[in-house]
């Protein structure tokens, strides 16, 4: 269902604009898809007041961190790409967490050698790491946005001081984790009252959260970097048993990238580079597809399934054995994407049977390859948001604080999570994402922007944790090679297979005859059916936008059209 209503700009530069909101809206002057309606609206709101797409995404930032604080917040980071229209440029945020001076290359093990149990490796101190979000969205608003961090802010403060309403996805996520929450008396009094999850249309009110970002409102993100915010985060790290200390985040410093690109067709697409792994592999992903010509199967037939498959396998085996922080490790860029390179992965390929094990290519000026022993753990979650203005400018960002409610730990005073994205370290020494002081753990993030002709047809993304690369590159599958329309392309049901000798994720849309067939060929999947990823577009077509929202989760899409003609 579309809802339609008319925002009143309080910008005097601003028109009155109608606004559309619904999982499937158009506009002719801006658009926001995002997972909460609330933090939608805050977008939609600053675009209204004739903010930019920037602007409304360091907003949507702050929002989202009231609006689902178990999945983001200041606690954490993210990748954020902008387009520039006027420049005809994309440039990439990268706020990653970083490892504290005191990281070990063998913090994550025991002493016998072996890793500690995810479980409990999760709720470390030594798996915070040096929070970027505000960084990047500093940065963000000062190179590229119009408004002040301070108005940026402001709508957040109100919905934490006022309260937002418990999502079927939130109230679904403090039951599945409310042993990790009744652990922490800070998370238990806000998450739990009386020992009980919230539950679906209560309202969650965060006075000490509206606190914390008033006192960042008034000082800027030095209260956090050099001051009060940071010394009680530093402080509780240590108390969890962690060595950060505030030198650490005097010293964080975000990195602005030139993205990665590839070709699909006559598409260009341009995504997050390392330490993202998200764009090269969903790039080297559809590149073994295309090599194939995977379009000669039907869109819905187990032989596609199954060359996605092994497409995921391959493609998953490099990234395992041969990313990390760039900084840190030779990335061999250049060999990734070779044709030769896909040409002889593509040629690993039995129609017949699901071959394994898959072991990573020889990648032309790679070292030899180590393929970690861990691939990754838990179910990790994430917050994405997709922008358009009315100059043309676009966002798509992924934000996140790792884990449901990152370490589980609430900072008292401050009301917002200490994030565990360190766990997505390689838990052993020596390899490509060891961990190692100021390092950032390998992300599988994947704001992805599509460009044909030179101009921007598609803005997308995903939260998700690796299902992150599966879903984004499954969309893209079917909207470049199938033509498949949006919402189809969405709704598609999709499956998530990292390894070839482990049990797949699949959605209850997928057929039991396909599963069935796939079986046949030496797939197996898991007894119950599970989401992958939750991916949001907006297609630009000329002037116009349409936004659509992932039906998995409990996003919008609102669109903006200035109704004076202006």
């Amino acid at each position: 269902m579309t809802a339609a209503l008319v925002l009143s700009a309080t910008d005097a530069a601003a028109a009155e604009v109608a606004t559309a909101i619904g999982p499937i809206v158009g506009g002719e002057d801006g658009m926001v898809v995002a997972s909460s309606n609330e933090a939608a609206r805050v977008g939609a709101q600053i675009l209204a007041e004739g903010g930019n797409a920037v602007d409304a995404a360091v907003a949507i930032q702050f929002a989202l961190g009231v609006a689902e604080p178990g999945f983001s917040g200041i606690g954490g980071g993210g990748f954020m790409m902008i387009y520039d229209a006027d420049d005809d440029a994309v440039t990439v945020i990268d706020s990653r967490e970083r490892a504290p001076a005191s990281a070990k290359p063998k913090m994550f093990l025991k002493k016998d050698g072996e890793p500690i149990p995810f479980a409990k490796r999760r709720t470390l101190g030594v798996a915070v790491g040096v929070p970027g979000a505000l960084a990047a969205a500093e940065y963000a608003r000062a190179e590229f946005g119009t408004r002040s961090l301070a108005d940026l802010i402001a709508p957040s403060i109100a919905l934490a001081d006022h309260g937002v309403i418990v999502s079927r996805l939130m109230a679904a996520s403090l039951v599945e984790h409310q042993a990790v929450l009744a652990a922490n008396p800070a998370a238990s009094a806000l998450f739990l009252p009386g020992g009980k999850p919230l539950t679906i249309g209560q309202l969650l009110v965060q006075p000490e959260l509206a606190d914390t970002l008033r006192l960042l409102a008034d000082d800027g993100i030095d209260a956090f970097y050099h001051g009060p915010i940071g010394e009680a985060f530093v402080a509780e790290v240590q108390a969890a048993g962690g060595g950060m200390k505030m030198s650490d985040l005097d010293h964080y410093e975000i990195t602005v990238d030139d993205p990665v690109q590839g070709q699909y067709g006559d598409y260009e697409i341009v995504t997050a580079a390392p330490p993202s792994s998200g764009g090269l592999t969903v790039l080297q992903f559809l590149d073994i597809l295309e090599r194939l010509d995977i379009g000669q199967y039907p869109f819905d037939s187990s032989l596609r399934y199954h060359l996605v498959m092994k497409a995921m396998h391959l493609a998953f085996a490099d990234r395992n054995a041969y990313l990390g922080d760039p900084e840190f490790v030779d990335i061999p860029l250049a060999g990734w994407l070779a044709p030769k390179y896909i040409k002889k992965r593509a040629a690993l390929i039995d129609l017949t049977e699901n071959t394994c094990p898959v072991p990573p290519g020889a990648i032309a000026g790679a070292p030899p390859a180590l393929a970690p022993v861990e691939l990754m753990n838990g179910d990790p979650q994430t917050t994405h948001v997709n922008v358009a203005d009315r100059w043309g400018n676009l966002v798509t960002f992924t934000v996140t604080i790792e884990q449901h409610y990152g370490t589980g730990r609430l900072l008292p005073g401050y009301g917002f999570f200490l994030n565990n994205e360190l766990t997505d370290f390689d838990p052993l020494p020596g390899r490509p994402n060891s961990p190692a002081p100021d390092k950032r753990p390998l992300s599988s993030m994947a704001p992805t922007l599509v460009f044909q002709g030179g101009e921007p047809v598609y803005v997308l993304g995903s939260p998700g944790g690796p299902r992150i690369i599966t879903a984004v590159a499954q969309v893209l599958l079917d909207l470049l090679e199938y033509g498949l329309d949006i919402e189809q392309a969405i709704a598609k049901p999709r499956i998530y297979s990292a390894l070839c000798n482990e049990k797949a994720r699949w959605e209850s849309g997928l057929p039991r005859t396909v599963r069935d067939e796939l079986e046949a060929l030496g797939h197996r999947f898991r007894d119950e059916p599970l989401e992958v990823g939750d991916v949001s577009v907006i297609a630009v077509d000329g002037g116009t936008y349409v936004g659509v929202a992932d039906p998995r989760r409990d996003g919008v899409a609102v669109g903006i059209t200035r109704v004076d003609g202006d």
